[in-house]
């Protein structure tokens, strides 16, 4: 074909990193940012990058100054995790054009990246596993930490209503969430329960066309809903009591009597009259707190690791980062907020800023390889090209090197499917 030229590598990377943003919903929608500090000299697994968080104040009564200190929070991420993908194609495949090569060659090798990359970041969701980083504040791991979900007369999760998804709503609401840009994401089988539950409501004629054309909604509750095959699917520890060895305790490692059965990393708790706060006003909104459990605990421990940490009002006082209105009292009981041994689909929502992902430049090999780096919108990708004479074939690969917090978990929310 007369249209036909040598595909540079430049170009290919260029536009490999575009397929990869537009390849997974997930990854295109949580914020993204790219460190320049290693545009020259290219970044190594393990590099760390302080994160300043938000801070908080309370407010004052009277005409009486009361000055507060300024307690800044910090979080650290950690460019901890490579991946790459491998081929081989000879002389002809070269010399396809730009758009047949991104067809039949990139958009397979950027599909599988990009879901193994998203994979990754959605761990963070129920905590992150093995050595991937999730959210790190002031040395404490933590996770999404609220949920809500449908549920029978008998407590068991059934697929999400209306009702379900406003209450999720709602929950970010509480939590001071931003209100612009809000997400859903969506494993496929809950996307088609969902469009089945909204099919009767009063929308809009064109909303109501495509859903019943794509089986899909995109914009509704103050959502853009997206639909992920990485969804995670958690199944609950056999825990059926336990209680709080002490009251007043704060933070986020708690004392607790030795519990019968167990808890697994990302299971949800409550405690006994914990009821959590407006995350502005610091007042009790009449719910209880949810936790997540951040290390999984044994048949009989006796110490639970939580986050967010319990921090309660001083005497009925507001204080900075507030999350609950008091601690539990001795002998509080401990309940989970799903079905012990259970298995449920964990949906959320959330706003952008809840979660962010970084990449950063990789390192340019020595002179005989060939190599190009390219950013675009946030996210910075290798690529690599080296020629083996003796089999005509030119061996690529495509990095991303990344590391990802959830910065904010409380700006997400759970919502629970069978």
């Amino acid at each position: 074909m007369s249209s036909n030229v040598l595909l540079t590598l430049g170009g290919i990377t260029k536009r490999a990193v575009m397929l990869f943003l537009n390849s997974n919903a997930f990854i295109g929608n949580i914020t993204r940012q790219y460190d320049s500090q290693f545009a020259v000299t290219g970044a190594k697994i393990g590099q760390q990058l302080k994160i300043r968080l938000p801070n908080d104040y309370t407010v004052a009564d009277g005409p009486a100054l009361q000055l507060q200190d300024t307690n800044e929070q910090s979080t650290t991420i950690t460019v901890a995790t490579q991946r790459h993908v491998d081929t081989g194609f000879n002389s002809q495949e070269l010399t396809m054009s730009m758009d047949d090569y991104a067809e039949i060659v990139l958009a397979p090798k950027i599909n599988g990246l990009a879901g193994n990359v998203a994979a990754t970041v959605m761990s963070g969701v129920t905590v992150a596993q093995g050595p991937y980083v999730g959210t790190v504040v002031n040395g404490v791991e933590g996770g999404i930490c609220n949920l809500v979900a449908n549920v029978d007369g008998s407590g068991n999760i059934i697929a999400p209503t209306l009702d379900t998804w406003t209450s999720a709503g709602a929950t970010l609401d509480d939590n001071s969430a931003m209100f612009v840009g809000r997400k859903a994401i969506l494993s496929p089988t809950t996307m088609g329960r969902t469009v089945s539950s909204f099919s009767g409501l009063l929308n809009p004629a064109t909303e109501i066309a495509r859903q019943y054309e794509n089986s899909r909604i995109y914009d509704a509750l103050n959502f853009e809903w997206f639909s992920d095959q990485t969804t995670i699917v958690h199944t609950t520890g056999s825990f059926s009591a336990g209680t709080v060895n002490l009251g007043g305790q704060t933070g986020t490692a708690i004392n607790v009597n030795a519990i019968t059965g167990t808890l697994a990393k990302g299971d949800i708790i409550t405690f006994a009259n914990v009821n959590a706060v407006n995350r502005v006003t610091k007042a009790a909104n009449g719910s209880l707190r949810q936790f997540v459990l951040t290390q999984a605990a044994a048949n009989g421990a006796t110490v639970l690791n939580i986050y967010p940490a319990i921090v309660p009002s001083n005497a009925g006082a507001a204080v900075q980062y507030q999350t609950v209105d008091t601690s539990p009292i001795n002998t509080a009981a401990i309940t989970l907020a799903t079905p012990a041994n259970g298995t449920y689909r964990k949906n959320f929502v959330f706003a952008k800023e809840c979660v962010t992902m970084v990449t950063a430049d990789l390192e340019i090999p020595p002179a005989n390889v060939k190599a190009a780096r390219e950013q675009y919108d946030g996210v910075s990708m290798r690529s690599l090209v080296t020629y083996v004479a003796g089999t005509d074939v030119t061996v690529n690969r495509l990095d991303v090197l990344f590391g990802f917090l959830f910065i904010r978990p409380e700006w997400g929310c759970i919502v629970a499917d069978k």
